[in-house]
């Protein structure tokens, strides 16, 4: 495959590291399912080594963070780290730009506590078992919460999620959203069945693969899920 297929616009240059916008739906359905908002080689092989990938779907105003954080990873692997470690010294430097920016004063509230409210954009779903499907700003899920949310999760994987509850992040672009709400709902009823994380993840990123390329399971699976057209 080329991967020329996948770059969008060059953005940005960091020494020798060139900075694209890719599509990063096309990557996930063509040719790897678990890339989110940004990548850089040691973390996925098929991005050349001087290069950092931004997924269109990120927001225009969190690209600093993204970039900063790649820039820490990007070094520290390239010097042995593995990259739990490089990922952790990168998550560092990206809450440290989050915090400067002023993100939590925008979601705390008069104890200092972030307000799960101001979070949400809006509900989108009621599934028949009682999951409410809430669009939250994924920025400040982020910057207040875990730099990792991307693209959705549960409460059965993030605390700050309330009971019941499946976030997806207002980054996803509409055409993308049934195929993250299947993974998320998905992995959530394995999860409550007794599956641990990995496991449920795993069969729950399986199921999204075969979704994105037949559009007759994405529609079987939702609806077995509760959610209907």
């Amino acid at each position: 495959m080329d991967k020329k297929e996948f770059y969008l616009k060059k953005i940005g240059q960091r020494g020798k590291i060139a900075i694209w916008l890719v599509d990063g739906s096309k990557i996930r359905c063509d040719l790897d399912k678990e890339f989110t908002n940004f990548g850089q080689h040691f973390r996925f092989s098929f991005i050349p080594k001087y290069e950092f990938w931004l997924d269109k779907e990120a927001m225009p105003n969190e690209r600093r963070f993204f970039i900063d954080h790649l820039l820490v990873e990007w070094q520290s692997m390239r010097e042995g780290s593995s990259y739990i470690e490089a990922f952790d010294a990168a998550g560092e430097k990206e809450r440290s730009e989050r915090f400067k920016a002023g993100d939590l004063k925008k979601v705390c509230g008069k104890d200092n506590r972030p307000d799960i409210k101001k979070m949400r954009c809006r509900l989108l779903y009621k599934t028949d078992g009682g999951i409410l499907i809430w669009l939250v700003y994924g920025r400040l899920v982020r910057s207040a919460f875990n730099i990792d949310f991307t693209q959705g999760g549960h409460d059965l994987v993030y605390d700050f999620v309330p009971r019941n509850n499946v976030w997806l992040d207002n980054d996803v672009l509409i055409k993308e959203r049934p195929y993250i709400m299947l993974h998320e709902l998905y992995e959530r009823s394995l999860m409550e069945r007794g599956f641990d994380y990995p496991k449920a993840h795993r069969r729950a990123s399986k199921i999204e693969w075969q979704a994105r390329h037949d559009k007759r399971k994405l529609k079987e699976s939702l609806a077995l899920l509760g959610i209907y057209d």
